[in-house]
Formats: C-alpha cells, structure tokens, sequence
C-alpha cells in the first residue's frame, strides 16, 4: 500500500489534537488494538478523506451497533463459535473480547464495506451483518413482510405501530399516569416476527386480528375511509378505555398558611356554584364510580388569599380564602375510575383521581395496519347489510382495493393470505423480513388454504346481504393484525359559539382544553377567496373573530379616541375632534401600535363609500 502524500487533522470528541502524515495507517492502527483489547471497545475512528480529517469518537450517547468483522474474506464469525454459542459455552460478551465483533458508530459506518450474508462477502468487505432483522429498531423490526412494502411506507408504519392502543403495562389498574390507553381484547397477531417473539412482545399487544375483505362499499370506504361491522364492534372489536389523571397537594406557603382539601362554602373568592360541587364527600374529594362531566369538581381545595387579608372597618384582620379546586377539563366526561390519598416527600397530603372513559369505535375514529394503511372509519354498518361468504361469515373491515396497489404495499395482502392460513389451521405463522423464501411462503400459505378447500390466493365469492345475491367479482378475504391509534374524534372534536378571546389579540382562544375553535389559517382563506365567497369570508375573519369599532382621525391618520365625559371622539395628535369609527380587525389595530413603538407613525387615509 502506497503512503499518502498528505497530512490528515485528528480530532476527539470534536476537539483538534494533532496531525498525522499516515492517516491510513494510524485509522488501521487504532482499530488493530481495539481488537486486541488493548484499547477500549467503546472508542470507534472514521478516516474521512474528502476532508483531510480523523475523527475519534469516545463520548456518550452514540447509537452504536454491532458487526461481525470480515478478514481476508472471510467472516471471523466460525461454525465452531456458533455451535459453541448455541450450546451455552460461551456468550455475546466473549465475542466482542476475542475480536469477532465490534460496535460501529454511525461515522466509522461510513469506511466500511457490510455484506448481508456470507454468500455476499467480496473482496473489499470488511464486516459482515449478524442479522438483516436488525437493520431496524424494536417498533419496525416487531412488523411483518416489510421487505414487499416500498420505502416511504416504512416510517408511517413504524409511526402507527407506536401510536397503537393495547395492553401498555401488566400492573395498569394500579398506575396513575397522566393519560393512558387500554385495548379491551388485545389479541396476539397471527403472524409474527423473531424480534416480535424474543422480546416477549405478546405480553404487551396492542392491536386486534381483524377478517377484511378488500371491496368497495358504495362510495363509503373512498381513498382511505373504512367501513366496519356494526355486530364485530358490539362483540369488543376495537372497544377501549382511555384514562386520565388529575393531581392535587396541600401545599404550604411562607407564613404558616397552606392549602386544605375540602367542600369550599360560599364566601369562598371565586365560588363555582353549588352544583359544581354535588358528588364531593365530606372530606372535598368525590368517591369512586360516579359519573362526573366537564366543569364539575373532582377535588375541592381552598388557598389562603394571594396578597396578605384587607383590615375591616373594626381593625381586625379577616382569613380570607380563595378556591382553587381541581375540576374536569373541558370537552370530556366519564367514570371516577380510582382515588389515592397519600403523602408527598414534603409531608404534605396528595390526592390523585384517575377519571375513566370508555370509547367505543365510532365514525371519525382512525385504524392502521402494520403497514402504513390507515384509515378512518366513514361508516358502521349492521352486518344483515354487508357482504357475507357462504360459511355465513361477514368481515370486521372492508378495505378499499385501491388503497393496496396504489400505495404497493404488498406485504399488507401477504400478511392477509398467511393470517387467514394460520386462523384456518390453528397456527402462527413466521413473517420476519429479510428471511427470504417469498415465493414458497405464498404456495405454503396456498397450499393449506386448498385443504380446507378455499382458493389458492385468498378470493372468494361474497354475497350482498342486501340483495342476496352473489357478487359479479371474486373478493380477496383474509386476516390482519389492524391498530386502533390514539386520534379518537371523542377527544378532538369542538363546538363553540361564544367563548374565550385572548386579551393582546381580541380573537378566539385555541384548542379543546382552552374551550377554544378551530384554526381558521392562510389555507381555509385561499379556499374562500378561491370560491369569490367574501361574505361568508367576512363573517369568519372579521365578524366572528376580533372586529372593533376604533376612532380614525380625518385630518391626521391617527388612531383616536372617544371622550365619555366631553361626548366627543378626540385625536390625541392635533386635538382634533374630526374623526370617523371605522370597523377594523383589532388585530390590524395592534399592528399599528407595534408600528409606533419603533418609532414609525403610521397614517391611515380615509375615502367616502
């Protein structure tokens, strides 16, 4: 190997330590010893020749992964090591001591040469994968058939798994998160992954096996909408609890004063009304399994005033007391699923009230499958009205034919095949990606389906349960593993009239917790200026939103005022009382006076209609 010429920049960690003539070399070097062991296994080097540099890596929070290393073509990896390994004799540690595997960190990727398999190694390889299951992180490498699926559906799959609901925690009933999730029936999936079965994945499933059957449905399951089974979701078919809980502490201020749970009486400051306080007990704490909805008081607490208490007219302090109790967000309602009474570090007392709500699937609500094909449900129909087979079985789902080829997710039908073979034979089926063997898995998964004399490919015909009368086209049926994710209408949906503005803008507050609307932004303005609806644009942005009546000054521009005591409208500029009140957006107004602070006096001229 002929010497470089040039002189390469080492850095670690990012700091400049030194030159070196022989990069190559000293990049060699480094990664001899760490073999050996004498160096630390944690430190990874990258030579990077377009510019000149090395980079020694040694600190913390790299994602690092590991690799068989490949010398004179060959894998270090023996078949004496692995049956040593699968007898027990020795362990993943021994192999990274002894130098048959090593960690690479994303940079020192970027000098190396990975074959798949032993089959790929070349001359210029320099490691070799110990699995291609591994390529991706535990959500993905848990899904199925991935590899027939294209690219951009990768990270949406991998999304929605996360997003899914389920069994998130064996011990649930006695947690109090702040928010939670928990499936009814959590099912194990039919087919599954090595990744999916090592790490003990089924104790915590999140999804149900759904029977889908890929038709159309009179328009309803258009682009992504689903139509589902009224009688699949009355059995518990995607029925789920969500949770939610509300913390409340006594807490003590300088002074002496603290706070106290209890019935606020009357004379409280900022008193809610009797009825807001009904389902408290004694104590200031409602009990469980009541049904409570928003605005209604789950913990009732008083606090000592924020200032220090008025003197009365005799000269004797009163204890004044405000409420401050911890009441049902807005927008939701439910069950009082548990109470805790317990006792904070600082001695102090704690409630926690964890409200329950059951959600069962309704239109709006959002599934997905393992492989990017969501959907949000459009229609629930009574199963008398959807299409049956002639065993009498109606599916859960019907997903709309296009959605497949057009987004080519085809390990989506791969699995539909393999989950409708194993429901027929009793059996869980293996659908880790990368393992090869496409086409025998598609006769395998063929050839039990013959036996229990169904067709080859998964079509069969349907019955319109309208009509009775079998359809034109044979229809692919089978089973897959579908996600209900967290987006619920329940808990997006708003509906406001009057409400809330904020105090600098005058407009409508945002968001369900802040009983605000919906953003009305550039794009819905675009949508009616397209549509030349300036009325109804009007009424939204100006009418409904942050309209005032301000005082313009027709001599000088300014903005001006009315005068209640003279009764007159007065320029602060010239004194003028020539002024005309024009509606404007407040917004338009705050703008003007932003303009002033720099120093600028903006003018506004004034036509006649």
């Amino acid at each position: 190997m002929a010497k470089e010429k040039r002189t390469y920049q080492v850095y670690i960690d990012g700091r400049a330590m030194g030159v070196v003539k022989d990069g190559r070399a000293f990049v060699e070097e480094i990664r001899k010893n760490r073999r050996l062991g004498l160096l630390s296994g944690e430190i990874n080097v990258a030579l990077i020749r377009r510019l000149s540099e090395i980079h020694i890596n040694a600190d913390r929070g790299r994602a690092r992964k590991p690799y068989i290393i490949v010398e004179k073509g060959a894998s270090r990896f023996t078949p004496e090591l692995r049956e040593k390994l699968q007898s027990k004799e020795i362990d993943f540690n021994y192999l990274i001591r002894r130098g048959v595997l090593e960690y690479l960190d994303a940079e020192e990727e970027e000098n190396s040469m990975v074959a798949l398999n032993e089959k790929m190694i070349g001359e210029g390889t320099t490691h070799l994968e110990i699995d291609p299951t591994i390529f991706y992180g535990l959500t993905f490498s848990s899904s199925v058939f991935q590899e027939f699926n294209t690219v951009g559906r990768h990270p949406i799959s991998g999304n929605f798994m996360k997003q899914g609901q389920g069994l998130y925690a064996l011990n649930w009933n006695n947690r109090y998160d702040a928010r939670s999730y928990l499936l009814f029936y959590p099912q194990v999936p039919m087919v599954n992954s090595t990744t999916y079965r090592t790490l003990n994945m089924q104790r915590h499933p999140s999804g149900q096996n759904f029977v889908v059957a890929l038709s159309t449905y009179f328009g309803y399951n258009m682009s992504d909408a689903l139509v589902i089974n009224r009688a699949a979701i009355d059995r518990g078919l995607g029925r789920s609890a969500f949770f939610r809980t509300y913390t409340d502490e006594e807490r003590r201020y300088p002074g002496g004063q603290q706070d106290h749970f209890k019935v606020p009486p009357p004379t409280t400051e900022g008193y809610l009304g009797e009825h807001a306080y009904s389902k408290l007990s004694e104590d200031g704490i409602i009990e469980p399994e009541l049904e409570i909805r928003e605005g209604e008081v789950l913990i009732g607490k008083v606090s000592p005033p924020r200032f220090l208490e008025e003197q009365t007219s005799f000269g004797v302090g009163e204890e004044k007391s405000r409420d401050n109790s911890a009441t049902l967000r807005a927008g939701e309602e439910g069950t009082i699923d548990n109470v805790m009474i317990s006792e904070s570090l600082g001695a102090t007392k704690i409630v926690k009230v964890r409200v329950r709500n059951i959600k069962v699937p309704e239109v709006g609500d959002k599934f997905a499958s393992r492989h990017g094909q969501k959907g949000v449900v459009s229609l629930v129909v009574p199963p008398e009205d959807l299409p049956f087979t002639k065993e009498g079985i109606v599916p859960d789902l019907l997903l709309n034919p296009l959605s497949l080829p057009s987004r080519m997710t085809f390990g989506h039908m791969l699995e539909m095949l393999a989950g409708k073979a194993g429901s027929l034979g009793g059996k869980q089926f293996d659908g880790t990606m990368f393992s090869g063997k496409g086409r025998e898995r598609i006769d395998q998964y063929g050839k039990i389906l013959e036996d229990y004399g169904f067709e080859k490919f998964g079509d069969e015909a349907l019955y319109d349960g309208r009509t009775g009368k079998m359809l034109h086209a044979k229809v692919f049926t089978g089973v897959v593993y579908f996600n209900r994710l967290l987006h619920m209408v329940s808990t997006k949906m708003i509906v406001r009239s009057r409400g809330p503005v904020q105090i600098l803008t005058h407009q409508p507050t945002e968001g369900k917790p802040r009983k605000g609307g919906l953003k009305f932004g550039e794009m819905e303005r675009d949508a009616l200026v397209g549509y030349g609806a300036s009325l109804l644009l009007k009424e939204r942005m100006l009418d409904q939103s942050d309209k005032a009546d301000i005082w313009i000054c027709k001599e000088c521009g300014d903005v001006g005022y009315y005068d209640n005591i003279k009764n007159l409208p007065v320029c602060p500029l010239d004194s003028s009382n020539n002024l005309e009140k024009v509606e404007i957006s407040y917004a338009f107004k705050l703008l003007l006076d932003e303009i002033k602070s720099l120093h600028i006096l903006p003018r506004v001229r004034l036509k006649s209609e």
